[in-house]
């Protein structure tokens, strides 16, 4: 899976698209078809395929069992997925590859707790990176990605038919839900029906010390399970990593703002607490150390693998910097592994100022999960 290049496309991009506010698309695709949806509920796609699933204590393998879609969920979720083309081009095509990868790892088990809704957009591409360095103007690119999305997200708003709502994205997703947010619903009608939004691994910005302000006027940071109409918003680095001045993910680029941090193990606290983790175990990228040795009972006997308690997390902020801070925890005897990835590497290199972009929401992706049944309850 390409998640590694999304970092690169966006510090590129980010800089290109944010000189003026990106013009409205009106070429946008039109999703009144289901042919345009990565995962519908009730359907066979990539959010109803089990996906086998074993559990991994310090005393090894476990059980197994498989994720599978709810019968009557009560809420609906509405995902983006992040940066995964290799199309030509600036933006990718229709034709699904990359992106059941994707939906698969970050999206599928949330259809557990709520109906599972994913457009197929035209996203930016790895091949708007080399556009974006050489100087080439990427905001039409990201016009057609955005306009995608939020034409996506007026027809999914149609099916809901009125039930609350949940958003789900991640790095380029999130940048995306972002706007969306700020253009199409604080301030509107679907305010009232958004449950939740879960947007990490892009930068959301606070005033130091503030719940609200800066990236969004009136949409809050979450401060309990439960709590409707806010935000859950973070970005990954490894304990003792914090991120450097001037960093991609993590530093906010003025004075009296910081990044925000939300701990979906443990929302409004600071200190450590315990992550229930997914970790896809087939990936081929490259993790710090070399490969990864989940037990030593040997190769997992499923794709993903659960853990409670590897990995804690806390929140950071620290004047310009906000962080989820990720330790590993190491018990002598133990079975499972003493590692786990997260960083991009580029060149042979690990950049410092990605953080653990790629673990991003497979770290704390059954606290996530929670979360949604909490505002479904």
């Amino acid at each position: 899976m390409s998640l590694l290049l999304a970092p690169l496309l966006l510090g590129a991009a980010q800089a290109s698209v944010a000189a003026s506010p990106p013009v409205t698309n009106s070429s946008a695709l039109g999703y009144a078809y289901d042919n345009l949806w990565l995962c519908l509920p009730g359907r066979s796609d990539s959010c109803s395929t089990p996906l086998a699933t074993t559990a991994l204590t310090r005393q090894g393998y476990g059980s197994n069992g498989q994720a599978r879609p709810a019968a009557s969920p009560k809420v609906d979720c509405f995902y983006i997925y992040p940066t995964v083309s290799q199309d030509r081009g600036l933006n990718s095509d229709v034709s699904v590859n990359e992106e059941r990868s994707a939906a698969a790892s970050q999206f599928a088990r949330f259809a557990g707790v709520c109906r599972p809704f994913a457009p197929i957009y035209r996203q930016m591409t790895a091949s708007a990176i080399g556009a974006a360095a050489l100087g080439q103007d990427i905001r039409p690119a990201f016009n057609v990605a955005y306009g995608d999305v939020r034409s996506a997200f007026r027809s999914f708003l149609g099916r809901t038919r009125g039930r609350p709502f949940v958003l789900v994205g991640h790095s380029q997703g999130s940048w995306h839900l972002q706007k969306l947010i700020a253009d199409e619903i604080e301030g509107k009608p679907a305010a009232r029906q958004m449950a939740l939004a879960i947007i990490p691994g892009y930068n959301v910005l606070v005033p130091a010390g503030k719940l609200v302000g800066g990236t969004f006027k009136s949409t809050p940071l979450c401060t309990a399970a439960g709590q409707r109409g806010c935000v859950v918003s973070y970005v990954s680095y490894r304990t003792n990593n914090p991120p450097p001045p001037g960093a991609l993910f993590g530093y906010a680029p003025a004075a009296g703002m910081t990044v925000a941090c939300t701990n979906p193990a443990a929302l409004g606290r600071r200190g450590w607490a315990d992550l229930d983790s997914y970790w896809y175990t087939r990936l081929t990228t490259a993790v710090p150390g070399g490969p990864i040795r989940w037990s030593t009972e040997g190769t997992p006997p499923t794709p993903f693998l659960r853990t409670e308690g590897l990995v804690s997390g806390r929140c950071v902020n620290d004047g310009q910097r906000g962080y989820l801070e990720l330790r590993t925890n190491v018990t002598p005897g133990a079975k499972w592994t003493d590692r786990i990835g997260g960083e991009v590497g580029l060149g042979g290199f690990f950049i410092p100022g990605w953080g653990m972009h790629l673990a991003d929401m497979s770290a704390p992706q059954g606290d996530l999960i929670r979360l949604v049944e909490a505002v479904a309850r």
